[in-house]
């Protein structure tokens, strides 16, 4: 892969965005070759949690290439907002949880990848923002709706009509991200925090994902019976069986996603 470095550590899936002379900015090679990873793990049962980083040490994403951009006709801008809007779309969607460790700035499509992932962890200091209405556009890859869905509509209204950038701490406070860490112990913790994951039942993680996505977006009710329905998926499985026997044996139970 040329705009992507892809290291399978045991049971974690480490996905590094490798365009540093353009601050990992994001162009349509590097959409296909995420969109491709994606594809390929969905279903591996040895791969219980991904983390997304950037290569170097000055930007997480920058967002989209706009070199590239500018030489594309009308039509060719549409494929590519539609391909960055399916391609995260996909990191929302996989059964797995998606860890977003981000080691520099992140604006524009670098923070909606970013936001479509399941937690956020950056080092101390970082800069992130959906700057895009300072060029006349708004975000396109999902930060309209996943933004306020995080944050609060007034607060995303806040950061989007402004273009405003604001640092991890920043971010912290109004729960953009998760944690905020040391530089030097970004993927030691996005790392940690993937184990402990992985600890537990795949098959509950990928219905916990499913149940919290698709519940937040319907009323209480439907969200209930959404609920309902992933623990349905859950009661069958042998993890479920290990997880009681565990238990009741004051063992570590081992989980094979099955």
């Amino acid at each position: 892969m040329r705009h992507l470095i892809v290291d399978e550590r045991n049971n974690i899936l480490l996905v590094t965005l490798n365009r540093p002379e353009v601050h990992n900015a994001i162009c349509l090679g590097m959409l296909h070759e995420l969109s491709d990873v994606l594809e390929k793990y969905w279903f591996d049962k040895k791969v219980r949690a991904l983390i997304i980083t950037g290569s170097g040490e000055k930007a997480f994403c920058a967002g989209a290439d706009l070199k590239e951009r500018i030489s594309m006709s009308e039509d060719e801008v549409r494929v590519f907002i539609r391909t960055i809007r399916d391609t995260f779309t996909k990191i929302e969607d996989i059964p797995k949880p998606v860890i977003c460790a981000m080691n520099g700035v992140a604006f524009g499509g670098g923070l909606e990848l970013a936001l479509a992932c399941d937690l956020r962890i950056a080092a101390k200091g970082v800069l992130m923002g959906l700057t895009e209405t300072s060029l006349a556009i708004i975000p396109g890859a999902g930060g309209t709706q996943r933004l306020p869905r995080i944050v609060g509509i007034s607060k995303a209204k806040e950061l989007i009509y402004l273009a405003k950038r604001i640092t991890a701490e920043e971010a912290m406070v109004i729960g953009l991200v998760n944690e905020v860490v040391e530089r030097e112990r970004l993927l030691d913790r996005a790392f940690e925090i993937a184990r402990e994951i992985a600890k537990k039942g795949p098959i509950a993680i990928s219905q916990a994902k499913y149940a919290i996505n698709r519940g937040y977006e319907v009323d209480i009710k439907s969200g209930l019976e959404i609920e309902t329905k992933a623990y349905e998926v859950l009661i069958p499985t042998k993890d479920r069986l290990e997880g009681l026997k565990a238990f009741m044996e004051k063992r570590e139970p081992n989980y094979k996603g099955e």
